[in-house]
């Protein structure tokens, strides 16, 4: 892995790298055809800004969230930028077989060479009625456990080396290595470097015996996130892709111009993830209907619980609130996911960021 695969230069004043997570929201009164099309305009907007890269996340079975696709919506914001890194935040490894994942990452480094991260996850990234329909009958037995040997063949798969002998010794993901060793043939010398991603400190440690960088989910388990970047950097073996460790966190955040508009956002998407919780998934609610709503005890403390790790604000409170976090926990890099109603919020939220950390305009 090349040093800048990983490695970002900070600019303007921001601290460390900052880069974008999208989970390509459907507010209420949205179409999913309008959220992918924030997802272009967002990812044109930060790659102008300087955020080092943009990533999209894999859910399914949810109303308010249109990333079921990462590689399609990955592919088609390929076409639609020059510079900044792109890749999945992440696929959940045990939904699919490694060889399709090979096939399809090894498709986007054709398509934006040394431009793609692959960022796997060992959870569905849904119910488990939803991960048993995605998996089919004969891929029932397959879950979390079998993360480290899943993950094992997939690297294989993208380094084409299976040993001689191997079941799948003459099986090659294409595009890949395979087309360089055929006669005439002339390969990119790059393969989209593996992140291992997670919420608690599964994941931290296999990336750490791995020597892999590792992505943590501070936006929805920040009670975990020191003891899992710590066991990280403790148990961290170089290797050939990182001689130390390497670590970002995912941060909720959301800058707006009126302080008061981030609080009634903020709500609003608490309010999304009370019903998500309680298997009643649906559109982003508007604020006005979570002004509304009657909100009980039980789902009072967790919407305070909840929006306690969300970052918002002003934009000059929101750089303050990140700035603390990135120094209390020494993350190399923040990725900032803002959550909010309307697509264009979410456009105004990293614009104005990049404005409080002084980030060149295009």
């Amino acid at each position: 892995m090349a040093a800048d695969e990983t490695r970002g230069t900070a600019h303007g004043t921001a601290p460390v790298p900052l880069s974008v997570l999208d989970l390509v929201t459907v507010g209420a009164g949205h179409t999913a055809t309008e959220a992918l099309r924030t997802s272009v305009e967002l990812a044109k907007l930060t790659e102008s800004r300087g955020f080092h890269r943009y990533w999209v996340a894999e859910h399914h079975s949810m109303p308010g969230v249109a990333s079921s696709s990462p590689a399609v919506i990955l592919a088609h914001l390929a076409a639609h930028t020059e510079r900044i890194r792109l890749g999945s935040g992440g696929v959940m490894l045990p939904n699919h077989a490694p060889l399709v994942i090979a096939e399809q990452f090894g498709t986007l480094e054709a398509l934006a060479p040394n431009r793609v991260d692959l960022g796997l996850g060992r959870a569905p990234g849904t119910d488990g009625a939803t991960a048993a329909a995605l998996r089919r009958s004969d891929r029932l037995h397959e879950g979390a456990d079998d993360f480290p040997e899943q993950l094992a063949e997939l690297t294989r798969f993208l380094d084409d080396d299976f040993p001689d002998g191997h079941p799948y010794r003459r099986i090659h993901a294409v595009p890949g290595p395979v087309q360089s060793t055929s006669p005439g043939g002339v390969q990119s010398p790059h393969r989209p470097p593996i992140w291992l991603l997670g919420s608690s400190g599964f994941s931290a440690r296999l990336a750490a015996e791995l020597g892999l960088p590792f992505a943590f989910a501070h936006h929805f388990s920040a009670q975990n996130t020191i003891p899992a970047l710590d066991l990280y950097r403790e148990t961290f073996r170089p290797s050939e892709i990182l001689a130390e460790p390497y670590a970002l966190i995912g941060v909720s955040a959301l800058a707006t111009d009126d302080e008061k508009e981030a609080r009634r956002q903020v709500l609003a998407a608490s309010l999304n993830m009370i019903r998500l919780r309680t298997g009643r998934p649906g559109l982003v609610p508007t604020p006005e209907e979570a002004e509304a709503y009657e909100f009980s005890a039980v789902e009072r403390d967790f919407a305070a619980s909840w929006n306690a790790n969300v970052v918002h604000g002003t934009a000059d409170e929101v750089r303050a609130g990140l700035d603390d976090l990135q120094k209390r926990t020494g993350a190399d890099e923040l990725m900032i996911t803002s959550h909010a109603h309307s697509g264009a919020l979410r456009l105004r939220s990293y614009e104005l960021i990049a404005d409080a950390y002084g980030l060149p305009a295009a």
